[in-house]
């Protein structure tokens, strides 16, 4: 006989959109709670609470989407569901923005870029190695295009190879920076996941981006002066 507000395995993968070979699995892992949320009237049928549909959805969002081992997403639900559900629309919603944001913003393709910078192909090819800049077959997006023009800034005011400066410069920075670009994620995400609603969010965060350009440059600007006077300094003392 069916259960009240309970569903069978068959509407609970209908529901949620991952097979019954996949949650049956999930429950082996101890991902969707304990026995005592499962009604078994016989040894062959049983019955799942109609949350389980949301936090299905979520385990699988969390395994594909952002390649999470099953270890690591018991501990993240496990701890709060609803906080990480908020986390992921909320990292979601984010993305989506900005994808529409960069829509409009064709790519360069790599025959323009060669055209309308003198940089050479081999630099450039170097750069994607190292993964500082990301073509695709259809070119480079305006991040790289940034970068392109930089990096021809630099060669202009002669930061060139004859001098020892190379495109490894750019991955002392990426290196550098990496790490604070995820603390800087982790601290957004824990002080608006389920705070703020997920739209207001991602304008927080398109709203900061040009400020946050600003203030990391200005602050360089003063470490190195700081720098080059404690060089000269120490220098002077020797």
């Amino acid at each position: 006989m069916p259960v009240d507000g309970l569903l069978k395995m068959s509407e609970l993968a209908e529901a949620s959109g991952v097979s019954a070979g996949t949650i049956k699995h999930y429950l082996r892992e101890g991902l969707l709670g304990g026995q005592d949320d499962v009604v078994r009237t016989s040894r062959n049928m049983a019955y799942y609470p109609a949350g389980f549909v949301d936090r299905v959805k979520l385990i699988k969002r969390l395994q594909e989407d952002r390649y999470m081992p099953l270890k690591v997403i018991r501990e993240v639900i496990d701890g709060d569901p609803e906080r990480a559900r908020a986390l992921v629309e909320l990292e979601d919603r984010i993305l989506e923005r900005a994808a529409a944001a960069r829509e409009p913003q064709a790519r360069v393709s790599a025959a323009e870029v060669r055209r309308r910078y003198s940089l050479p192909r081999r630099m450039l090819e170097r750069l994607a190695e190292l993964g500082v800049l990301t073509p695709s077959p259809r070119g480079y997006d305006p991040d790289d295009i940034a970068i392109i023009e930089a990096m021809e800034r630099f060669r202009a005011g002669g930061y060139d190879e004859a001098l020892g400066f190379t495109v490894y410069e750019t991955l002392r920075y990426k290196e550098a920076l990496e790490p604070l670009v995820r603390e800087e994620v982790r601290s957004l995400l824990d002080r608006l996941a389920g705070e703020v609603d997920p739209d207001r969010a991602a304008e927080i965060v398109e709203a900061g981006a040009e400020p946050l350009r600003e203030l990391v440059g200005a602050m360089h600007s003063k470490l190195l002066l700081a720098e080059l006077r404690r060089a000269r300094s120490a220098a002077t003392t020797d």
